[in-house]
């Protein structure tokens, strides 16, 4: 049914796709070219939430070449009014002979309809070109759109046998450099990092992105225990208290309510007791606030709390060549365990790629269809 050239073509549109990572939340990233003749005259991407679609940006840049051409988009183009006016229109108005896309928009207020809107058109509409990839690029857009929760991605660096740090707390550093410099590039990507008061106290991190090109600081998302509170901690400072949300039980003080809200910092009530919160409901709090995506970066409490909630979609571990030892020793996991091998999680479709002397695995928890 397609060609190797449509394919071809629906690969650029991808790589186009990709340079709106990390930009077009709560929006899904995609990219679009107009083929006439064999040749690509013209190509766009969505930038940015609110700005231009892909597909109006290519047409724009077409001009009179799109009359009668072939478009090539990663999604199916959207036919209501949201931000800006429906894309079936620009795509009817210029012309176009024939849409290629890769799946249908899993958003309730599109999906069908664009491709329904485009056929009574009289636009040759063909569909399932490369979707695997293309639903992959958008797999936090898919989750969000329709759980209205984000997608959750738990990152920790570990040790061969499984520790997160010493017996004494120490954590700097187990991943090496190549991993620490990743770290940043998935920062700029996710629209938050959820992180314990515990690794706060410990480590002092700043949680920004920081890259040689620049980047763009996640919302830090402190989930707050309700042990001792270091206001002096660099996520709490002018400047990036604005950017910093702590996270509380339902029965946190007021008087710690009223400190946290004095600095500036936004307070969420995320259920719980005894000063540990329910992560579902955060999440829920979050997803209310267009928070897309969201990476989970420590400590052992919360990657617990997260992995028996059944909250993590994707997760993402930097194996370093060390054995660190010691039974005390903060390992990725704590609680209970499982009772059986049987029981344990299992991860599908892993991914390994070497990072300097590190190991990254890639796994995704299996979820049947359908279920957020």
């Amino acid at each position: 049914m397609f060609s190797p050239d449509d394919e071809l073509f629906m690969r650029h549109a991808l790589v186009l796709a990709a340079k709106g990572r990390g930009r077009t939340s709560p929006n899904p990233m995609v990219g679009a070219v107009v083929v006439r003749g064999g040749s690509i005259v013209s190509e766009g991407y969505h930038a940015r939430a609110g700005e231009p679609h892909a597909e109006v940006v290519a047409l724009q840049n077409a001009a009179g070449a799109a009359s009668g051409a072939d478009l090539f988009v990663t999604l199916e183009p959207c036919c209501h009014h949201g931000l800006t006016p429906p894309c079936t229109d620009r795509i009817i108005q210029a012309g176009i002979r024939r849409v290629v896309i890769p799946t249908l928009d899993p958003n309730p207020l599109v999906s069908g309809g664009g491709v329904q809107t485009l056929r009574e058109a009289e636009i040759i509409v063909e569909r399932g070109l490369l979707s695997e990839e293309a639903a992959s690029l958008n797999e936090a857009f898919t989750k969000f759109i329709t759980c209205r929760t984000p997608f959750v991605v738990l990152k920790a660096a570990v040790s061969l046998d499984g520790k997160i740090a010493t017996r004494t707390g120490d954590a700097r550093w187990i991943s090496g450099e190549q991993s620490r410099k990743h770290v940043h590039e998935l920062r700029d990507q996710v629209d938050a990092i959820i992180a314990g008061i515990g690794t706060i106290r410990r480590d002092n991190p700043r949680l920004t992105t920081r890259l040689p090109e620049g980047g763009r600081d996640p919302i830090r998302v402190i989930v707050d225990g309700l042990g001792p509170l270091p206001l002096d901690a660099q996520v709490f400072q002018a400047g990036a208290a604005s950017r910093t949300w702590v996270a509380v039980a339902a029965d946190a003080p007021a008087e710690r309510i009223e400190t946290l809200l004095g600095r500036g910092l936004t307070v969420l009530e995320a259920g719980g007791f005894h000063g540990r919160i329910c992560l579902e409901h955060l999440l829920k709090h979050l997803g209310e606030r267009e928070i897309a995506s969201v990476m989970i970066e420590g400590g052992e409490g919360i990657f617990t709390s997260a992995v028996e909630e059944g909250i993590v979609d994707k997760f993402l571990l930097f194996v370093a060549p060390l054995l660190v030892g010691g039974k005390t020793a903060p390992s990725l996991l704590a609680g209970a365990g499982v009772e059986e091998i049987g029981q344990a999680l299992r991860l599908s479709r892993l991914r390994i790629e070497q990072l300097g002397d590190d190991l990254l695995i890639e796994g995704y928890r299996s979820r049947r269809e359908g279920t957020c």
